[in-house]
């Protein structure tokens, strides 16, 4: 799954560092949350958690079955 995940997130990340940001991958429970880090300009953004579900969660929800929510870390 992990290998799924990061996958999914090399397709965002050129959106992201675009803007000046990224995102890391932290961890996947067993139940199907994801945790990763906003760096870069992401880190400290107005708009992250816009970014987060719009745009990290719905990627990973619609490519990676069993992922159920992304949750940000700091």
């Amino acid at each position: 799954m992990q290998e799924r995940v990061l996958k999914a997130l090399d397709t965002i990340r050129p959106y992201l560092k675009a803007d000046g940001g990224d995102v890391e991958l932290i961890n996947i429970s067993d139940d199907g949350i994801v945790r990763v880090k906003l760096v870069g300009a992401c880190s400290s953004c107005p708009m992250s958690q816009m970014t987060l579900r719009a745009g990290v969660e719905r990627a990973l929800i619609r490519e990676v079955p069993g992922i159920r929510r992304v949750e940000a870390v700091t």
